[in-house]
């Protein structure tokens, strides 16, 4: 991947950024499989920020909005794609400009990925992860940033962009949804200062906060109930660890999308340094999410299995059977443990 477009004063390149939009007729906007508040904020700002600027402008994923967060998309503007109709088909076949967000891993673009792979347009990547760049594009990118939304902000405030009330909206939902509410150790004062920016062009943190944690269906608390009750403490408790299976979702009535953060609730108990949560997929592999409030670092934890994220939350795909995966992780684990002297 190209190097991040920095200044030498460390800053990202916005001036790059804008250049290769204002060279660009039309421009698709992606994100990472199975999207989050983070890259749906992220790529709904975006998307109105460079219709703004009046380009044509597609949002396509390789996974389908969640149900949990279509209040991002209401008009049903993200397309899934395997569901695009054929002038959308030509619509990304011809695009100038393909711009992934909140990714830059070709494992997780997923299907999206074979547009980066090849093809004309040329490729940007607006990123907060730590992780491997493997694919070829310009990156704008900062891992230090607490979410992919406040470099968007920056972005759209380095390209004189007006922060209306739906960017706005979008982009707090982006960074309230990947800090933890501000909770996380990622957020620093200028978190906080962006958040504040926000508030003013008109959003209502409380009115949002309902929005996003107190629409919960039954079937999720059901399906955190499942997990809770699972959870197995190991090496002293220092590390949780818990599962949701096939059969779990199904009996909790619950969509595999509503598995989202669970595994922050392990956390609460006290003494836990990590947590680790194994989600059976339909194919019979284990997405597992890695969690940490030592110094363990979940990235290169995650990283050991192909996957990636942030020092204190990352994720993997394994392809072994519930026990050996289960073996892998916990002798992983422990090593990383030991090694910090956690």
């Amino acid at each position: 991947m190209t190097e991040a477009n920095k200044t030498p004063a460390g800053d990202i390149n916005w001036k790059r950024y804008w250049e290769l939009v204002d060279s660009a007729r039309s421009i698709v906007l992606t994100s990472h499989v199975r999207p989050d508040g983070d890259s749906l904020g992220s790529q709904t700002a975006m998307a109105m920020a460079l219709k703004a600027r009046r380009k044509q402008v597609m949002m396509i994923n390789a996974d389908p909005v969640p149900p949990t967060l279509t209040f991002l998309d209401p008009r049903g503007e993200i397309r899934a794609l395997g569901q695009l109709t054929g002038e959308e088909k030509k619509f990304l076949d011809q695009a100038d400009l393909l711009v992934a967000l909140d990714t830059s891993s070709k494992a997780q673009l997923g299907a999206m990925y074979d547009y980066f792979a090849g093809g004309p347009a040329r490729k940007a990547v607006i990123d907060h992860h730590v992780q491997r760049y493997d694919f070829q594009a310009e990156l704008f990118a900062d891992s230090d940033a607490p979410a992919t939304g406040t470099i968007v902000f920056d972005a759209l405030r380095a390209g004189g962009m007006e922060l209306t009330g739906p960017i706005a909206f979008a982009l707090f939902t982006a960074i309230a949804t990947d800090t933890g509410w501000f909770r996380f150790s990622s957020v620093t004062d200028r978190t906080f200062e962006t958040a504040a920016a926000l508030i003013r062009a008109g959003i209502r943190p409380d009115d949002l906060y309902r929005t996003v944690y107190e629409h919960e269906s039954l079937g999720r608390i059901r399906l955190i109930g499942r997990a809770l009750a699972k959870t197995e403490p190991f090496f002293d408790g220092r590390l949780m660890l818990t599962s949701i299976l096939q059969s779990d979702f199904a009996e909790a009535g619950a969509h595999p999308s509503e598995s989202e953060d669970i595994v922050n609730e392990t956390l609460k108990i006290a003494g836990t340094k990590m947590a680790l949560i194994l989600i059976e997929q339909k194919n019979g592999d284990f997405k597992v999410s890695f969690r940490s409030r030592c110094s363990v670092d979940c990235s290169r934890l995650a990283a050991s299995f192909g996957g990636g994220g942030h020092a204190s939350a990352a994720g993997a795909t394994l392809k072994f059977s519930y026990e050996e995966t289960k073996k892998r992780l916990l002798d992983s684990s422990r090593k990383a443990l030991e090694a910090c002297g956690e």
